[in-house]
């Protein structure tokens, strides 16, 4: 792959070089492949589904300590950038912007958490966080811009998401993902690329705001839940989520038709049965 072509799960202007893919490759006398280096990138990242992601200590943009652990209990989105980027992960930001906004109109307002975390030590900073989420107008309260100056703080959570990146003469080389935790911490699913289809992310996420209620929602509150699940629907056209009615008056006539069906069988044995007795 040409330096600054596309592809779904890596940076357009950084490929994700992991160092020890290239110390394999230098064992084996062989430089390894752009696409088989991504392919592998990609493995490392699908094989954290399932990762919890621990009580993790950072500071949010505003310098206040914020543990990952606080976030439970509600879908979490996590990405992991530098704020020195000037093309990747500002469109990638841009773009889950976007995203967010349509997915909170669709799921609730304060139905999940969106983190932002600076994995450039020592250079991304609480101040820096600012400065980015600035940059991008970024103001959801629901989204938190962390950064930490512990090493192993940081790699621990690298490697719970499965995030791959190297440093480079631009910059870093990294993977471009957007991590789905779900209530419990765990990593749900990854969605790649610097603009990724709308449903992509939206889809896992409605499944765990309406297909996992809590608890403590009660028997009327999940039922309420699997409603919204099954009837918030995606517009390609109109690109947006909206809530479809037509599922409704498919339950209506349903069981307007079984009601009926029911009434004809009773009416009709009851008839027979007065045959019978005459």
């Amino acid at each position: 792959m040409k330096r600054g072509a596309a592809s779904p799960a890596m940076c357009r202007w950084r490929r994700p070089l992991p160092a020890l893919l290239l110390a394999l490759a230098a064992l084996l006398g062989a430089s390894p492949g752009h696409a088989d280096v991504e392919r592998r990138a990609i493995e490392v990242s699908q094989a954290a589904l399932g990762n919890e992601v621990g009580a993790l200590q950072f500071f949010d943009q505003h310098g206040t300590p914020r543990n990952l652990e606080e976030f439970r209990g509600q879908p979490v989105l996590l990405s992991l950038i530098f704020t020195a980027c000037v093309h990747s992960c500002q469109v990638a930001t841009r773009h889950l912007d976007r995203v967010a906004r349509i997915a909170r109109g669709a799921l609730g307002q304060d139905s999940f958490t969106v983190l932002t975390v600076g994995f450039d030590q020592p250079v991304d900073t609480p101040a820096q966080m600012a400065a980015y989420a600035r940059r991008y107008g970024i103001n959801d309260p629901d989204w938190h811009f962390l950064s930490t100056p512990d090493p192993v703080t940081m790699t621990r959570l690298i490697e719970a998401v499965g995030f791959v990146y190297q440093p480079s003469p631009r910059g870093y080389d990294h993977t471009v993902q957007v991590t789905v935790l779900d209530r419990e911490g765990k990593v749900w699913r990854q969605v790649y690329g610097e603009i990724f289809p709308i449903p992509q992310l939206v889809e896992p996420l409605k499944d765990l705001v309406f297909n996992r209620p809590v608890l403590e929602s009660g028997v009327l509150g999940q039922i309420g839940d699997r409603i919204r699940l099954f009837c918030t629907v995606y517009d390609a056209q109109g690109d947006r989520y909206y809530f479809d009615y037509s599922l409704f008056a498919g339950i209506f006539i349903g069981v307007l038709v079984l009601g009926s069906s029911i009434l004809w069988l009773l009416l009709e044995f009851r008839k027979a049965r007065r045959g019978r007795l005459a």
